[in-house]
């Protein structure tokens, strides 16, 4: 497979999985496209590659940008803005692993501390539901303990704790 084939099949692929993660798929497609190209590249050339809108490039670079996976740089003589991608992978899955917390796990832990406490008289409906609730608050919990591992760990003792997790 030609050099150029192969990243316009990763480009889609990302993009694809991008979106069944929650992203949408402009973005991963943008993201890719930055991770793979070896030097920075200016909102045109992310338009002209991917066949998208300014507006689209910009609010995807953007937010890409508060994900902290791609970066900006000037270059002296040159009024336009490049981007360039964080490449080192095991970066990009604890910043994404952190915003995933941020926007995920946090407000669902909020979401299900507030379920948890339930009025009215004990009753075996209220028995389970509440038990229901504090069985998701432990399971999350664990999820928020895995990321957080995650962000503040090196890969090798990462991966140690998944195994402990699933033990």
């Amino acid at each position: 497979m030609e050099l150029e084939t192969a990243k316009q099949q990763f480009i889609q692929l990302w993009g694809n999985f991008g979106s069944q993660w929650g992203i949408n798929r402009s973005m991963a497609q943008v993201h890719a496209l930055l991770l793979t190209s070896t030097k920075s590249l200016c909102t045109e050339d992310v338009m002209e590659t991917l066949s998208i809108s300014r507006g689209n490039a910009n609010m995807n670079i953007r937010e890409l940008m508060n994900w902290n996976l791609v970066y900006k740089e000037t270059f002296p003589g040159d009024r336009r803005e490049y981007f360039r991608a964080e490449k080192d992978v095991w970066e990009i899955a604890k910043r994404i692993t952190k915003e995933r917390k941020r926007r995920e796990i946090e407000p669902l832990q909020q979401h299900l501390a507030e379920l948890s406490v339930v009025d009215g008289p004990d009753s075996e409906e209220k028995e389970a539901f509440t038990g229901t609730i504090s069985d998701l608050q432990r399971l999350v919990s664990r999820l928020d303990g895995l990321s957080d591992t995650l962000m503040k760990a090196d890969e090798h003792v990462f991966f140690g704790k998944i195994v402990q997790f699933f033990k």
